[in-house]
């Protein structure tokens, strides 16, 4: 089945490919079909790209309430994953549609410009969220902010300890498959991160010493939520 997705994007590519320049100007393409989606001890960090992706989109369908598949099927199309964070989170906080934001921010640059073209109010975006907007962020940044901002409302992480992870270099995708372990083995996030970017070990082989089976990723993210007040 992954291979007959990623045939009909190849496929749609090719035809793309063809098109004069002007018919280009749409998102591209991009395929997630990750050949290796399991450990293996004589191949440890095969299966970390995959093991970040799903743990990401795990976490993003539970906290927004959706479809995990929806999200995969997204970026496949070509939306980045920074702007499916913000679009989403600006959604959540002012009622507007996720599809409509990214629908217009493939007409603009910058996210500020998108949210002033649809006259959503910022102060409505949060403090961290709406500073980062004023600067005219990046939308990495933005996305970063976000993620922040979930996880204070969450409790998944003290300010000091989320710190110290962004300055130690951790992205989203590094970020919460820290949390996640480290809720399971009780080791500190940053020393699992850490350890991973010092080639000590993968994350596939924290995921195995932590029990967790990726197929249960969501489940394992909500029972997180659901231990931490909001």
């Amino acid at each position: 089945m992954r291979q007959v997705i990623c045939n009909n994007l190849y496929r749609s590519l090719f035809i793309l490919l063809l098109l004069p320049a002007p018919a280009l100007a749409i998102p591209t393409i991009t395929c997630h079909c990750f050949t290796d989606r399991s450990y293996e001890a004589s191949r440890p960090a095969a299966a970390d790209p995959y093991f970040l992706a799903t743990t990401q989109n795990s976490f993003f369908a539970q906290v927004f309430n959706t479809d995990k598949k929806n999200i995969v099927m997204k970026k496949q199309q070509g939306t980045s994953p920074d702007d499916l964070w913000i679009a989403y989170w600006v959604a959540s906080k002012t009622g507007a549609s996720p599809e409509d934001l990214l629908q217009t921010k493939q007409k603009s640059e910058a996210w500020k410009d998108v949210i002033a073209q649809m006259g959503l109010p910022q102060k409505t975006l949060g403090t961290r969220f709406s500073s980062a907007l004023k600067a005219n962020s990046s939308p990495l940044h933005l996305a970063e902010t976000v993620v922040d901002d979930l996880y204070a409302r969450y409790r998944l992480m003290g300010e000091v300890e989320l710190a110290a992870m962004r300055q130690a270099g951790a992205s989203n995708q590094e970020l919460i498959i820290s949390s996640v372990i480290a809720a399971k083995i009780r080791l500190p996030a940053k020393k699992i991160y850490l350890e991973v970017k010092n080639s000590s070990k993968t994350w596939g082989s924290f995921l195995r010493e932590a029990k967790i089976d990726t197929k249960n990723m969501q489940q394992e993210i909500t029972s997180i939520l659901k231990l931490q007040p909001r």
